[in-house]
C-alpha cells in the first residue's frame, strides 16, 4: 500500500493541503490565501474558480515539497468551511455567480419571510437548526432567484449545488466528465435541507425552498469505503488516488482532537469559533440556541452526534484591526499589544459584523465598542479584541451545559488562535475550567486525513495515531469568581447594545 495520506483543507480565507506519513507527522503542506469579496455591507462572496485553482497549485506545491508523488497517497480527505455555497453548470463547470461565504447575511430578506410564516424554529424538528442566514439552504435559493440562467438550469437538472467539499470533490473526480456529486452527512447537515434522522433530503423543506431536488448532491458517510473515485491523472495529483473522505471543517477537528465518547468536547478557533459537544448516536434537540448536528459518520457505522454553538467572528476581529483599523502589522502582534495592560480598562468588543450567531441568533445585531473612556488606548482594544473570543465561548458553553445537562470539565481547543497564550489563559479564566491545546493544533487537516485514511484501510480505528491524542499545554483558571462573573456582566451588557441595529 502507498506510504502517505493527503488532506484538503479548503477555509474561509485560505486552502491548504498537507501530507502525512503512516505516524501522522506531517511531511509536506502547502498553502495559499483567496480574496475576500465584500460587494455591500454584510455581503461575503469568494470566487470558486479560484479556490479551484488554489486546490490544485497547493497539491502540486506541497508534493513537492514532501518529496512525494501523487501515486505515493493511499487516499485524500477533504475539509471545509461548511456553509458557503455554489451553483454551477453540470455541462461545463462554470459556477454561476460566486460562491456565497457562510458569514454572509444576503439572505436576510429570505429568512425573514421563512420566520413569519412559519416560525425561527419550523425546521428544527426535522434538520436539527433554526432558519438563518448563517445556512446554505437560503443561499442556494438566494442564487437561483437571483440569476435567472441558474434557475433555468436546475429547473431542466442542468445545474448543480454543494459546499465547498462537493465543488472540490466533483472536480477532481472528473468534473464535467464524470465527477462524483456527493456530499457527507456533516456538509450535508448544514443546508437547513437534509433531515437528520434519516440522513436524507427533507423534500418538505426543499419545497418551502424552490429548490429543485435534481441539483443537489448524493448523500455519503464522512469516511466511505466505497469511495467516491479516484482522482484524474491530468488532474494536480497527477494520478489515480482515491477520495474517499469528507467533514466539515468543525467536525474534522472534534474528529481530529479524537472526541469520540459522548461529553468531550472541543473548539476551534479560527476566523470563527466553533464549539461542538458528543452527544452520542441520537440527536439531542437544544432549548437554548444551539445546532444539533452530525458529528462524523463511518461507513457502515451509525452516525455521531453533537451540539454545536457557532460563533461568526473570532480571528476575523484580529484581522479587522490590521486590515481596516491598520492598529497592528501583523495578527501576531495583537498579543503584544493586549500584554501591556493587565485588563481591558472596561473596554468591550461585540464583532457582530454580520449579526450574532449562537446563542442568540440575532441577524440584527452589528458590533459595538462599549465602555470607551478618555483612559482607552490602542493596548486595551487590543485585548477586548482577543476577550471577545473567550465570551462569546462562554455564552456557548453556558448553553450547551444546560441543553446536555453535563457541566463542562475541560475544553480542547485547537486552530491557529491558540498560540495566544493570553487569550488561552483569559479563557480558562472566563470558563472556571482547564484549557487544553494538542501537541497538534491544526488538526482540522488531521482529522479529514484520518476519515480518509480508515476508509483506505491506511489506518485502522485499532490502531490510528489520532487514538493517541495528547495534552501539549493546560492553562488552569486563577481568576477570582467574583472578578469573573463581574466581567461577564459587563460582556452581557456590551452585547444587549448589539441588538436591534438593523431595522
Amino acid at each position: 500500500m502507498p506510504g502517505y495520506i493527503g488532506a484538503i483543507d479548503q477555509g474561509t480565507t485560505s486552502t491548504r493541503f498537507i501530507v502525512y506519513d503512516e505516524h501522522a507527522r506531517v511531511v509536506g503542506m502547502d498553502q495559499k490565501e483567496h480574496r475576500q469579496i465584500q460587494p455591500r455591507p454584510g455581503w461575503v462572496e469568494h470566487d470558486p474558480l479560484e479556490i479551484l485553482d488554489n486546490a490544485g497549485e497547493v497539491i502540486r506545491g506541497a508534493l513537492a515539497k514532501s518529496g512525494i508523488r501523487g501515486r505515493d497517497l493511499a487516499g485524500v480527505g477533504v475539509t471545509n468551511q461548511r456553509e458557503t455555497v455554489v451553483v454551477w453548470d453540470r455541462r461545463s463547470g462554470r459556477p454561476f455567480a460566486n460562491a456565497v461565504v457562510w458569514q454572509c447575511a444576503r439572505t436576510r430578506d429570505i429568512c425573514d419571510r421563512l420566520i413569519e410564516e412559519g416560525g425561527a424554529d419550523r425546521f428544527r424538528p426535522t434538520a436539527g437548526l433554526p432558519v438563518s442566514t448563517y445556512f446554505s439552504g437560503p443561499k442556494i435559493k438566494w442564487i437561483l432567484d437571483t440569476f435567472p440562467e441558474a434557475r433555468r438550469a436546475a429547473e431542466k437538472g442542468d445545474a448543480l449545488y454543494g459546499t465547498m467539499e462537493t465543488w472540490l470533490i466533483w472536480w477532481l473526480t472528473g468534473g464535467p466528465e464524470g465527477g462524483a456529486h456527493v456530499s457527507d452527512v456533516t456538509n450535508a447537515s448544514r443546508t437547513l435541507l437534509l433531515n437528520i434522522h434519516t440522513l436524507q433530503w427533507e423534500q418538505a423543506h426543499l419545497d418551502i425552498l424552490d429548490i429543485p431536488r435534481s441539483g443537489l448532491p448524493r448523500i455519503v458517510p464522512s469516511s466511505d469505503a466505497a469511495s467516491w473515485g479516484p482522482t484524474s491523472e491530468d488532474g494536480p495529483f497527477g494520478a489515480r488516488v482515491p477520495v474517499c473522505g469528507a467533514l466539515g471543517d468543525q467536525q474534522a477537528a472534534l474528529v481530529g482532537q479524537a472526541c469520540f465518547r459522548p461529553g468531550e468536547a472541543k473548539n476551534t478557533y479560527g476566523t470563527g469559533c466553533f464549539l461542538l459537544l458528543h452527544t452520542g448516536t441520537e440527536p439531542v434537540t437544544s432549548e437554548h440556541g444551539l445546532l444539533t448536528t452530525p458529528a462524523y459518520q463511518f461507513s457502515g457505522e451509525k452516525p455521531a452526534y453533537c451540539l454545536e454553538g457557532a460563533i461568526a467572528n473570532a480571528g476575523s476581529l484580529i484581522r479587522w484591526l490590521r486590515d481596516n483599523l491598520g492598529l497592528i502589522r501583523t495578527s501576531d502582534e495583537v498579543e503584544d499589544l493586549a500584554a501591556e495592560v493587565a485588563d481591558n480598562g472596561g473596554v468591550y468588543i461585540v464583532p457582530a459584523f454580520s449579526g450574532l450567531l449562537a446563542p442568540y441568533w440575532r441577524p440584527d445585531a452589528r458590533g459595538v465598542i462599549t465602555g470607551l473612556t478618555g483612559y482607552a488606548t490602542k493596548y486595551h482594544l487590543a485585548r477586548a479584541a482577543l476577550e471577545a473570543a473567550a465570551y462569546q465561548t462562554r455564552d456557548v458553553a453556558e448553553a450547551m451545559n444546560r441543553d446536555s445537562g453535563v457541566m463542562l470539565r475541560e475544553l480542547r481547543v485547537d486552530g491557529g488562535m491558540t498560540a495566544n497564550e493570553l487569550l488561552m489563559q483569559f479563557q480558562a479564566d472566563i470558563l472556571d475550567v482547564p484549557v487544553s491545546r494538542p501537541g497538534t493544533i491544526e488538526t482540522t487537516c488531521l482529522g479529514a486525513a484520518y476519515a480518509a485514511a480508515i476508509a483506505s484501510g491506511f489506518w485502522s480505528t485499532g490502531e490510528n495515531p489520532v487514538s493517541s491524542w495528547r495534552t501539549d499545554t493546560t492553562w488552569h483558571p486563577s481568576m477570582e469568581s467574583e472578578s469573573r462573573e463581574a466581567a461577564y456582566r459587563e460582556w452581557k451588557k456590551a452585547v444587549q447594545r448589539s441588538l436591534d441595529w438593523v431595522e
